[in-house]
């Protein structure tokens, strides 16, 4: 079942079967963030939640400039301390982070500001040869608040962020690919292929065991106690019936318990 309603400023294609890409549409203006998209994009993440059958989302920009080049300058402009405590941009990128499913960053051309963000917020990053990513915005007078504070040292280590930051420098994909930003750099024409294999091979996979893989490891990376996460969530996917008929289909494969080579170590999946 694909989803009917109509956006202005995204394109959501769910028809490509257990894969959703959600396309930032505003190329005139490099897609920049504004307001109407942040509440388009949470209307459509409530959404694709809750469609069955869903392995992954790919989230990318319209055009060949921009996967976006940041928040609406002529927004920021207008908004006040208020408008800041609201969270508008840092509460969407959380949820794309606790989105249910992996999500994938497919970037090409600049992503700036929030548009670097919005690539941290989710879970990989498959970057086009052009793509550049920064955080400008002391420039501007003021910081990189929409998550770049604590998602960008987790992915490139303190130091390096702070450069980032306090200078803002904008990085080419291959030295963002160096220093753990994206993980893996295409070219240009190839960006959404490469996202959606990476998908489709997530697709193959456990859907409830990505899950409680991606819920242990946002835990561990906010400071929670992942070692007792991580232990619950593995009781659980112990007792799935899906982790019987994966492993059951494993070792007949394999030739019975044992294996087909009785000299072959057992294979360990914890």
């Amino acid at each position: 079942m694909t989803m009917s309603r109509a956006y202005q400023n995204i394109i959501v294609d769910d028809a490509r079967g257990d894969v959703a890409v959600v396309t930032l549409n505003r190329p005139e203006v490099k897609n920049a963030l504004n307001l109407a998209m942040v509440e388009e994009l949470h209307d459509a993440l409530g959404d694709l939640a809750l469609r069955d059958g869903l392995a992954a989302l790919i989230i990318t920009g319209a055009g060949d400039q921009a996967f976006a080049s940041g928040a609406d300058i002529s927004e920021l402009l207008e908004r006040t301390h208020r408008d800041a405590l609201r969270a508008i941009n840092s509460g969407l990128f959380r949820r794309i982070e606790e989105f249910p499913r992996p999500t994938i960053a497919a970037v090409r051309g600049y992503a700036l500001g929030g548009g670097c963000e919005l690539a941290l917020a989710c879970d990989l990053r498959v970057a086009g040869a052009s793509s550049r990513f920064g955080q400008p915005e002391v420039g501007l007078g003021i910081m990189p608040a929409a998550g770049a504070t604590y998602r960008l040292p987790r992915l490139v280590g303190l130091g390096r962020a702070k450069e980032l930051i306090f200078t803002g420098d904008i990085l080419d994909a291959r030295e963002a690919e160096r220093i753990g930003l994206v993980n893996r750099v295409v070219p240009d024409d190839a960006v959404l292929d490469a996202a959606l294999e990476t998908a489709k091979k997530i697709a193959a996979k456990s859907a409830l065991a990505i899950h409680l893989a991606k819920v242990s490891m946002n835990a561990f990376a906010r400071g929670a106690n992942a070692f007792e996460i991580e232990s619950v969530a593995q009781a659980v996917l112990f007792e799935s019936e899906e982790k019987r008929r994966r492993m059951t289909a494993f070792l007949a494969k394999r030739g019975g318990k044992g294996g087909s080579k009785k000299a072959e170590k057992p294979e360990r999946a914890d």
